[in-house]
């Protein structure tokens, strides 16, 4: 699997309009996500675009108008999120639930390297359909709070203390399940979403 960066940005938008509703904010300006995204403002509006016409976002007119999750963020699956925008999740077609396509191989059923590469797409979808846009929300929150971060579209006047602001290799420890086996308990809420 490849993540394209129109996935990826639409990944990062929705996560921060779930961000934005924790923050108490109704809408978020098409400006105000691509200056937190650090994107062109015509790209950003594009992908709110389609996501807009799949019901992931909704828009609001007006003075106080802008972009807001059109689904409970625990309802919009990550998953489901990157199919919409990149279609497949399996690394080759043939390989592909839900964008099936025959491949050049003369016995597809005995094909070794299909096989490897349906247990590779059974292991990437076991991870993105397991967590929604709130998981990623809470998770990012609890690590900013923790490294002393203002989220993005925090109230004014919110304080903070510096934080490591230096770029680094990725970090197996940085990755969002080490965010949440970070957690010192979990209980579900009504929604069914682990909080401490």
């Amino acid at each position: 699997m490849h993540l394209s960066k129109k996935a990826e940005y639409a990944l990062r938008a929705s996560i921060n309009l779930g961000i934005a509703a924790e923050m108490g904010r109704g809408t978020v300006s098409g400006a105000e996500l691509a200056e937190a995204n650090r994107l062109p403002l015509k790209f950003i509006e594009r992908i709110l675009q389609e996501l807009r016409e799949a019901g992931i976002v909704e828009t609001t007119r007006g003075k106080f108008g802008g972009y807001s999750l059109a689904r409970p963020a625990e309802q919009i699956g990550v998953g489901e999120l990157i199919r919409l925008v990149d279609g497949r999740l399996a690394p080759i077609c043939c390989a592909s639930e839900s964008a099936y396509q025959p491949c050049t191989c003369p016995d597809e059923a005995h094909c070794g390297l299909r096989m490897l590469m349906i247990d590779v797409r059974n292991a990437i979808a076991n991870i993105l359909d397991r967590y929604s846009i709130a998981h990623v929300v809470e998770v990012t929150l609890r690590k900013m709070r923790r490294d002393g971060i203002v989220p993005p579209f925090a109230p004014e006047g919110t304080l903070s203390t510096p934080g490591e602001t230096t770029k680094r290799k990725a970090d197996p420890a940085d990755g969002f399940l080490a965010g949440l086996s970070q957690l010192a308990s979990f209980t579900p809420d009504s929604n069914g979403l682990e909080h401490i």
